[in-house]
């Protein structure tokens, strides 16, 4: 973990990247907010009535001078940001409506990354992952040619970094929907210093078996080939399944079951052919294999909202904060 948040924090020097953290009234967060307001890579923007804040401030002993705090319920942005979510919505919700979703600070910090006054934004230390999710799939919407947000996590063990999705979202994928989470996932690994490769993850190798399920992975990988070659940015990027994970991670097994593929038991990116399965899999990896999981990390999104855990620390605040600010460069 220390390994890559050195990497970002190299890159965020100096840059004082705006993130919106819509949970103020959350301990955790506010302290959060503290921690990074004393550095130059992120500049919180908390959101919460203004008097609750300073009083949770006062009394955890922190002091917040110099921090933007915003109510979204007074603000007076709200005027701009209801007209222009409106718009957004092209019909789907009246200025009425909006004003009273506006008054979530979900929607509100969603609208301060949209209209440009944040990078992205960090929330669910007091929210689940739909009311985190749900503005930025409204307002901020996926990138050009990108289906689904997905989420990944990077999962990271002294030395070890790997990546690990969809474990958080989408909870059922056909061929189409996997290939692009592996296009994704590659290029999420790429833009934080990993050389991808990636395994599209099922319980067969090469056709040991042959089901519905087995064959959706393999259209997936042959979908997922076909686009990377498109793609001119991920050049070098391996994409190679169907594997099962012993075939993607150790090199013995890979050489018997898939003598031929460009993966030899040296895949840093596993794409799970379901959400049960990624979920599963990475908690296996993070209880039992003593990983540290970072995330779940959103991509595909025209700019960085990310998802905490209600069980999140402070630490984890600030990291996902960093994780995000490097996201939006």
């Amino acid at each position: 973990m220390a390994k890559l948040l050195d990497v970002l924090n190299e890159k965020l020097s100096g840059k004082n990247v705006k993130i919106v953290l819509p949970e103020g009234t959350d301990e955790r967060v506010l302290q959060a907010a503290v921690e990074l307001h004393k550095g130059d890579k992120v500049s919180p923007i908390v959101l919460g009535n203004v008097e609750e804040v300073q009083a949770l401030a006062e009394k955890l002993g922190l002091s917040i001078d110099g921090i933007e705090l915003m109510d979204p319920t007074n603000s007076e942005l709200r005027e701009e940001l209801i007209a222009k979510f409106v718009e957004r919505r092209k019909g789907k919700a009246t200025e009425e409506q909006a004003t009273q979703m506006l008054n979530d600070p979900n929607y509100f910090g969603t609208m301060l990354v949209y209209t440009g006054r944040a990078a992205g934004l960090v929330s669910g230390a007091a929210h689940s992952t739909a009311d985190t999710v749900r503005p930025a799939l409204q307002i901020i919407k996926t990138k050009p040619g990108v289906s689904r947000t997905s989420g990944v996590f990077f999962m990271i063990r002294e030395d070890e970094q790997y990546l690990m999705g969809d474990c958080a979202i989408n909870p059922e994928l056909d061929a189409n929907a996997l290939a692009e989470i592996g296009i994704e996932s590659a290029k999420t690994a790429k833009a934080f210093g990993m050389e991808p490769k990636v395994a599209m993850l099922s319980f067969s190798t090469k056709g040991s078996a042959k089901t519905p399920e087995t064959e959706k992975v393999v259209e997936a990988t042959r979908l997922a080939q076909e686009k990377l070659a498109s793609e001119a940015d991920l050049e070098g990027v391996v994409i190679d399944g169907e594997f099962q994970f012993d075939a993607a991670f150790v090199p013995s097994v890979a050489a018997k079951k898939a003598p031929e593929s460009p993966i030899q038991g040296d895949a840093n990116v596993f794409v799970f052919p379901s959400l049960e399965a990624g979920n599963i899999g990475y908690k296996i990896a993070q209880r039992l294999g003593g990983f540290d999981a970072v995330g779940p990390i959103l991509q595909g999104l025209n700019a960085p909202v990310n998802d905490l855990s209600r069980g999140c620390s402070t630490e984890d605040v600030v990291s996902l904060s960093i994780i995000t600010a490097a996201q939006s460069l």
